[in-house]
C-alpha cells in the first residue's frame, strides 16, 4: 500500500493507537470536567424553558451539520493512500455544502419558529448559520489529524473548544440570563476549536477542480450519511415530539436529563472513534489482530462505564438534585429511564468503528434504517406519557435493538456474534446487577448525596469486577485494566546521569 503523505509516520500502530488512546484520556479528563460543570453552572443560572428553546433548534442544526459533512471526514480517514488533490476535492465539497446549507437556514428561520409555535426560534435558528459555516471550514483540516493519528492534538483542540464555549456562555449568563448564553457558548465552542485545527493540521487545499475518483469518495460518503440520518432521526425525533407536543418546559427537563447521562458517555465513545476507526481501518487486511483490538477495547470501555451508569440509576434522587439542582427534582424519573439505555449504549456505539473501517457502508444505511424505525414507534408509543413515557420507550427500543444489531454485523467480518457475546457479555450482565445491588444498598447509604454517590459507585466497581471475575475474558480484563493503571502511575524513568571521563 502506497504511503500517503496524510498517513502517519511509519513505526508501530499499536504503539501509536496506546499512546492516542492515552493522551485522548488525559484530555477527556478535562473535557469531561468542563461539560459536567456547564450543566451545573447553567441549569443554576438559566431556566428550563432556555434549555428547552436551544433544544428545540439543536435537531436543526444537527441535521445541517450531518449533510454538511456527507460523510467525507470518514472517507479521508479511512481510503488507502488519499492523495491531496483527493482531500482537496472534499475540502471545496464540504465547504459548497457548508455556505449552501448556511444560506438555506437562514431563509427557512421562520418556517421553523411557526413550526414549533414560537417566534423566539426564528432568530435562534438563523443566527446558527455562522456555526455552519465556521464549522465545515475545519471539517477536513480535522479528518487530516485523524488520519495522521495525532489523537493528543485533536483531543486538547476539543478540550479547549468546550473550555471556551462554557466560560462563554457563563458569563454572558451572569451577564443576560437568557437563551442567547447557550448560542454563544455555541459560537465560542466552534471557531477556537476551527482555527487550532486549521493551524494544527498544517495544510492548505489546491484549486477547487474534479478528480477521477471523486464518485467514489462521493459513494463512500453517502454511504456514512445515509447511517447518519437514520441516526439523527434516532437521537432528534425524540425532541420535536416532545417540544410539539408538550412545550418548552417539559422538553428542558427531558433535555437535561438526557445530556446529564449522555455528557460522560460521548467523552468516551466519541474520543475512540476518533482513535480506533484509523488504527483498526489499518488492520482489516490482518483479521486477528483487529478482532483482538477490538474486543479489547470494547471490554475496558464496558468494565470503566457500566458501573458508573448503574450507579447513576440507582442513586438519581441524589444526583441530580446534586448536579442540576433542587428545582430540577422531575429530571430523576426521567434520568432513570434512559440509564438503562445507557447500559447498552457503550456496546452499541462501538459498531460504528467496525462498520466504517471495514467500509461497509451499504450495510451500515440498512442497518440505520431499521434502527430509526423502531426507535420512532418507541417514541410514538410513550409520547402520550409525557416526557418519562418517552424515556421509558427509548430505553426499550435500545434491548429491543441490540441483539439485531450484532447479529446483522457479525454475518461478515473479522468480529463475530459469538467474539461479541463472549467478550462483552460478561460486562452486560454486571451491569444489571450492580443496578440492582446498589439499588437495594440505598437504605444502608449515607443521606448527604456526595458520600452516598461515592460509597454507590465503589460498591457498582465492586460488583462489576466480582461478577465478571467468573468468566475467562473478565479476569483477562481485570488484569489488563490493572496493569494500564499501574503503567501510567508508574513514574517515568529519568536517564542516568553521564560521568565525565576523567582526565
Amino acid at each position: 500500500m502506497a504511503h500517503s503523505i496524510f498517513d502517519p509516520p511509519p513505526g508501530s500502530l499499536r504503539s501509536s493507537v496506546g499512546r492516542g488512546a492515552f493522551q485522548t484520556a488525559l484530555s477527556q479528563g478535562v473535557l469531561l470536567a468542563t461539560q459536567i460543570g456547564s450543566v451545573v453552572v447553567l441549569s443554576r443560572l438559566l431556566s428550563p424553558s432556555d434549555f428547552g428553546l436551544l433544544a428545540m433548534c439543536t435537531p436543526i442544526i444537527a441535521l445541517v451539520g450531518m449533510v454538511q459533512d456527507f460523510g467525507l471526514l470518514q472517507a479521508t480517514v479511512q481510503r488507502p493512500g488519499i492523495r491531496h488533490d483527493q482531500v482537496s476535492f472534499l475540502f471545496w465539497v464540504n465547504m459548497a455544502a457548508s455556505i449552501s446549507l448556511a444560506a438555506l437556514l437562514f431563509v427557512s428561520a421562520p418556517l421553523f419558529a411557526a413550526f414549533y409555535g414560537d417566534p423566539r426560534v426564528g432568530p435562534l435558528v438563523a443566527a446558527m448559520s455562522v456555526i455552519v459555516l465556521t464549522s465545515g471550514a475545519a471539517a477536513q483540516h480535522g479528518a487530516i489529524l485523524q488520519r495522521r493519528m495525532r489523537f493528543g492534538r485533536v483531543a486538547a483542540i476539543s478540550a479547549t473548544g468546550a473550555v471556551a464555549a462554557f466560560a462563554v456562555a457563563s458569563a454572558w449568563a451572569m451577564v443576560w440570563p437568557d437563551y442567547w448564553a447557550l448560542y454563544a457558548g455555541m459560537v465560542a465552542g466552534t471557531t477556537v476549536p476551527t482555527v487550532l485545527t486549521w493551524i494544527s493540521a498544517g495544510w492548505l487545499p489546491g484549486r477547487p477542480r474534479r478528480v477521477p475518483e471523486g464518485r467514489s469518495l462521493l459513494g463512500f460518503g453517502a454511504g456514512v450519511t445515509g447511517f447518519n440520518l437514520s441516526n439523527f432521526v434516532m437521537h432528534n425525533a425524540d425532541n420535536v415530539l416532545i417540544g410539539r407536543t408538550w412545550g418548552g418546559s417539559e422538553l428542558g427537563v427531558y433535555d437535561r436529563a438526557y445530556k446529564l447521562l449522555l455528557f460522560p458517555l460521548a467523552q468516551i465513545s466519541h474520543p475512540l472513534s476518533r482513535v480506533m476507526i484509523p488504527g483498526l481501518s489499518r488492520l482489516v487486511d490482518e483479521p486477528h489482530r483487529y478482532r483482538s483490538a477490538y474486543l479489547r477495547v470494547q471490554r475496558l470501555v464496558l468494565l470503566v462505564s457500566l458501573p458508573g451508569i448503574a450507579c447513576a440509576i440507582a442513586l438519581a434522587d441524589h444526583l441530580i438534585p446534586l448536579a442540576l439542582g433542587s428545582q430540577w427534582h422531575a429530571s430523576a424519573p426521567i434520568f432513570q429511564a434512559l440509564g438503562f439505555a445507557g447500559l447498552l449504549h457503550m456496546l452499541n456505539s462501538q459498531s460504528t468503528w467496525l462498520f466504517i473501517s471495514q467500509g461497509r457502508t451499504k450495510d451500515f444505511v440498512s442497518w440505520g434504517v431499521v434502527m430509526a424505525a423502531i426507535s420512532v414507534a418507541a417514541y410514538v408509543i410513550g409520547l402520550p406519557y409525557g416526557a418519562f413515557g418517552v424515556a421509558v420507550g427509548l430505553s426499550v427500543a435500545q434491548y429491543v435493538k441490540t441483539p439485531l444489531l450484532w447479529v446483522w454485523l457479525g454475518r461478515t467480518g473479522p468480529v463475530g456474534i459469538r467474539d461479541v457475546v463472549g467478550s462483552a457479555g460478561p460486562l452486560v450482565l454486571a451491569g444489571h446487577v450492580a443496578v440492582a445491588v446498589v439499588w437495594a444498598a440505598q437504605p444502608w447509604l449515607p443521606n448527604a448525596a456526595v458520600p452516598a454517590l461515592l460509597l454507590g459507585a465503589a460498591l457498582a466497581y465492586g460488583v462489576v469486577a466480582g461478577v465478571i471475575a467468573a468468566f475467562p475474558t473478565g479476569r483477562a480484563t481485570l488484569r489488563e485494566a490493572v496493569a494500564l493503571v499501574a503503567t501510567m502511575l508508574r513514574p517515568k524513568a529519568r536517564p542516568a546521569p553521564v560521568t565525565p571521563p576523567r582526565g
